[in-house]
């Protein structure tokens, strides 16, 4: 009966591997062919979810076809059906150890007596090739690998061979009991060492390290041990072997691996054997351990810190700096509000003060000219005390600042506070894709320690599919939250607003516009909004998410209370007194002609 694809067949072919779903394809981790090759390639090897076409995308191996071909490739028998891969019965024999078999073996350090009992042989027409003969659990011959012992590098074709046809299994299955933890090694000759060293429940795959054809006919059996050890070759500081077994053996099963430690400098187990002996092999079984993960480590091994005595940048609004105790170096910070209601001006004081703490800054200003950010953020350096006031032509007050003011103040900041040049083209590139890598360069040449972006929605709106432009907000607020945790630096994101009503939401941090991972992500949360008709003060500032310290200000009534000064764009708590910053310090001793006062 000609077979149609079921994408349930598929679901339960790919339950024995490790693989993630994207669009309309399956991905594995693993090719069920070549493995990922030598150097281990994930990720490479994916199924249509639709069509059942599969492919790897690996150029040295390029398998590609249907599942029906996969599924008779692998051993896998789809229920109902007969499109298993058929294998040949091969005739039973017992093979004795020819003398051949018993001197090689023992050149590589393994007994006449372990060659015996696992019967290795020589053809009888080509002495120099080697037998292993591969019997299941129950004694039955079923595949049987072949190896030159004088092969040449570059002159003789292959170094091992298999019967053709025959169905791979592990070698040493009918020696092992299931009371017993089973060692799985990648050749024969290192199982054998192994065994050698008195340890009997001992296996080796049947086609090297990438070949896994294997596993879907001894599944069963393996399930059978409650631990198994991983003993594959050591290489580039991983182990063979261990990667896809952890992925595919059921998560019951103990899965231990041989330290590489242990492995003292060697390849593979006959290497330790012959360089070491028989004890070196046992202490890598005794010392076998379940796999570290790369991304976890043991609590107590992190480094004990003081949260109240982290470096951190202070904002210089007291009330607020009472609440989250300053911005700690490694925080995404978000401060969002409405449109036109002053979320940018208390970004741009927030850079006043860490400059005045002797903080580099960065700025990305996505919505203002470099020219007037630079004259937003002097004004407020400089403060009411140093404006200058005029009647304009409407009979309006305004303020300017004096040429020596602005010069004192940008003399102060010069090697210290870096902008992003809006004018800058780079190839037709986004910038919300090329800024990070900006931002990291900015960090490591100018030792910038606080980054603010103001505001990055905008370029982000250029994304048209509302799919993407959550994906493309999530994925960069994860990379600034990356670069900030991975330079110690403070990274303050400026975010709109959803527009509409905010009824029905259930949390202060849902009314930020786009994916909700850019408040997920972020430590603090900080909402400056215009104070109700009824407050003595200009304006509040909410703080809806404090990671470290924990304590909120989610109401009008404990939100911090500000005033806004239009004349010099300062905010500052109700009853504060306006700051000297460091620039005044520094230039107010000086007289016009640049002469000590003394």
């Amino acid at each position: 009966m000609r077979y149609k694809f079921d994408q349930q067949d598929l679901t339960d072919f790919a339950a024995q591997y490790e693989t993630k779903e994207k669009d309309d394809e399956l991905w594995f981790r693993r090719c069920p062919y070549c493995g990922g090759g030598s150097s281990g390639d994930e990720w490479t090897f994916s199924i249509n979810t639709k069509s059942g076409a599969f492919k790897c995308l690996r150029s040295s191996c390029d398998k590609s076809g249907f599942f029906i071909e996969l599924c008779r490739d692998t051993g896998y028998q789809i229920p109902g059906t007969d499109t298993g891969r058929s294998y040949r019965q091969l005739p039973q024999r017992d093979p004795e150890s020819s003398a051949e078999a018993i001197a090689y073996m023992a050149s590589r350090g393994i007994s006449e007596q372990t060659t015996r009992i696992y019967r290795i042989t020589t053809r009888k027409d080509k002495p120099n090739i080697l037998v292993f003969p591969f019997y299941d659990e129950n004694g039955h011959l079923t595949f049987v690998k072949y190896r030159k012992t004088n092969f040449k590098k570059g002159v003789d074709k292959n170094k091992e061979w298999s019967e053709k046809d025959a169905k791979p299994i592990l070698f040493g299955m009918n020696h092992c009991y299931e009371g017993k933890p089973l060692i799985i090694t990648e050749g024969q000759i290192d199982s054998l060492s192994v065994a050698e060293a008195g340890i009997q429940n001992a296996v080796s795959v049947p086609t090297g390290a990438t070949g896994f054809t294997w596993l879907s006919h001894n599944f069963d059996w393996l399930c059978k041990f409650k631990t198994v050890i991983v003993f594959g070759d050591c290489e580039h500081g991983k182990i063979t072997l261990l990667d896809t077994l952890l992925a595919r053996l059921p998560k019951e099963t103990i899965v231990k691996a041989v330290r590489i430690c242990d492995y003292l400098g060697e390849k593979d187990a006959n290497d330790i054997l012959r360089a070491y002996g028989p004890d070196a092999i046992r202490k890598c079984i005794e010392n076998a351990e379940i796999p570290k993960l790369d991304n976890v480590k043991q609590l107590a091994d992190v480094q004990s810190v003081d949260i109240n005595k982290l470096d951190k940048i202070a904002t210089g609004i007291r009330e607020l700096d009472r609440c989250i105790r300053g911005m700690a170096m490694g925080q995404l910070v978000i401060l969002t509000g409405k449109r036109g209601e002053g979320k940018s001006t208390l970004m741009s004081q927030i850079i006043c003060e860490a400059l005045d703490q002797n903080r580099n800054v960065f700025v990305y200003s996505g919505e203002l000219a470099d020219f007037h950010f630079k004259r937003w953020i002097d004004y407020q350096l400089a403060g009411d005390q140093n404006l200058v006031s005029f009647e304009n032509k409407y009979g309006d007050t305004e303020y300017s600042l004096e040429k020596q003011t602005v010069e004192e103040i940008t003399a102060w900041y010069r090697g210290r506070a870096y902008i992003y040049d809006n004018n800058f083209i780079d190839g037709g590139s986004s910038e919300f894709e090329t800024l990070p890598e900006t931002i990291e360069k900015v960090i490591l040449q100018y030792n910038a320690q606080l980054i603010c972006i103001d505001n990055l929605m905008t370029a982000m709106e250029r994304v048209d599919d509302q799919h993407n432009l959550f994906l493309a907000q999530s994925n960069f607020v994860g990379k600034l939250k990356a670069l900030a945790v991975k330079y110690s630096v403070v990274i303050l994101l400026v975010a709109h607003p959803k527009k509409g009503n905010a009824d029905g939401f259930q949390d202060e941090n849902d009314l930020v516009a786009g994916s909700s991972d850019i408040t997920n992500k972020a430590d603090i949360v900080l909402k400056y909004q215009r104070a109700p008709e009824d407050y003595e003060c200009d304006s509040l500032i909410k703080v809806t998410k404090n990671r470290i310290m924990g304590t909120l200000r989610t109401t009008n009534a404990s939100a911090i209370q500000v005033n806004y000064s239009p004349a010099s764009k300062r905010i500052t708590c109700v009853g504060e007194l306006q700051k000297v910053y460091g620039w005044e310090k520094k230039y107010g001793g000086l007289n016009d002609g640049g002469e000590l006062p003394f």
